[in-house]
């Protein structure tokens, strides 16, 4: 039975892979943010999300293209890569008191490694489409999420203002 599949670009459902991952990443990360008032929010879980789908995606293209070659494994370079970034990621994130600070450039510098090694695969739409999820992900839901915060701090304090009031 054919279905809808296998009359879409395969770069398309790529696309939607991505934005999916980002989008479904930054709803975590909103809720993280918001509700639970931590430090790692949208952005991060966003980027995070973006990236780990980024980088399962390159690897699903890397081991058909280069299936039936002997004595060469492309993911293990991306591998390296990864737990590379991670090491240089855990040093940029500081503990300041009760905050956190840096995860989401943290974040931001494990999309570039997948960003570049997309484009090293030859997966240049991907890693075009990736940047820009990047950079939506970096700037508009930075205005999202600060607009979430402040509309759940004036909901707070209007029901402790009414509670104040019935006592």
């Amino acid at each position: 039975m054919r279905s809808a599949a296998i009359f879409m670009d395969p770069t398309v459902v790529m696309f939607g892979k991505l934005l999916l991952a980002m989008l479904l990443g930054g709803i975590i990360g909103t809720e993280r943010a918001v509700l639970a008032r931590q430090s790692a929010g949208t952005r991060t879980f966003g980027l995070v999300s973006l990236g780990a789908c980024l980088f399962v995606i390159t690897g699903n293209y890397v081991d058909t293209a280069y299936l039936g070659v002997l004595n060469f494994d492309p993911m293990r370079v991306a591998a390296g890569i990864i737990m590379g970034i991670g090491f240089l990621g855990g040093g940029i994130i500081v503990f300041r008191g009760d905050a956190v600070h840096g995860t989401t450039t943290a974040a931001g510098l494990w999309i570039a490694a997948g960003v570049g090694i997309a484009t090293g695969f030859g997966l240049y739409s991907i890693a075009i489409f990736s940047t820009i999820l990047s950079l939506l992900m970096f700037t508009g839901m930075w205005y999202v999420e600060n607009r979430f915060k402040h509309w759940f701090e004036e909901r707070r304090s209007d029901v402790q203002g009414n509670n104040s009031q019935d006592t």
